[in-house]
């Protein structure tokens, strides 16, 4: 299990530091969050607007209107606060570096092991598909011996597909976390797209079968 980004109590500080920057929408200091951790870490509302209410209700934060959105901004006693604690700020952005770095590391290790499960995929099917050429008659097996060195020439051409394809990406996803653009959607629309790719090899190598 993943620990916590923040420390308890720590998001409540790195809220009061946002704002002291410029006043900001709920949903704008999510997307600040977000930028700050290179997409690493997508707060949701839930965990955002508690904290913010919280802060109103003590006086740090004050909150306007602006059509439909809610403008919320540092009060004085806001930043008086985050003054009186500028020595633990420091502490919290080193912590945000930290799990930055930590949590780019397990989006690269998730995109590897995705890679491995395909490949380990295919692999299993192309053996499944030589055991089933065993139980064929003389003809067939003389055919299928056929099948299978072409069979084997696709294979190679698959696992060469699959590496060109895992080392172009992982390149582009380090250069992605060095920019510090490397987002969740990012992982999720990857992690879907192998999955669909994996179920529609499976669904071809079942019809080669029959």
């Amino acid at each position: 299990m993943t620990p916590p980004v923040f420390a308890h109590g720590h998001l409540r500080l790195y809220l009061l530091s946002l704002l002291a920057e410029e006043p900001m929408h709920g949903y704008e200091v999510m997307q600040a969050l977000e930028e700050r951790f290179g997409g690493t870490y997508v707060p949701s509302a839930g965990t955002i607007y508690p904290r913010l209410a919280k802060l109103e209700a003590e006086g740090l934060v004050s909150k306007t209107a602006d059509g439909r959105k809610t403008v919320y901004s540092i009060t004085d006693a806001g930043r008086a606060e985050l003054a009186a604690r500028a020595s633990e700020l420091d502490g919290i952005e080193n912590g945000v570096t930290d799990s930055v770095r930590r949590l780019a590391d397990e989006v690269r290790s998730s995109v590897n092991a995705a890679m491995k499960t395909l490949r380990a995929d295919l692999a299993s099917a192309a053996r499944e598909s030589r055991n089933e050429a065993k139980d064929a008659t003389r003809s067939e097996r003389a055919e299928a011996k056929n099948s299978q060195v072409d069979s084997r020439g696709q294979l190679q051409e698959a696992e060469l597909a699959i590496n060109e394809f895992r080392h172009q990406l992982r390149a582009d996803l380090r250069m992605r976390v060095v920019r510090g653009e490397l987002s969740a959607e990012t992982v999720r629309v990857l992690s879907e797209g192998l999955d669909e790719v994996r179920a529609r090899v499976e669904l071809t190598l079942r019809d080669d079968a029959q």
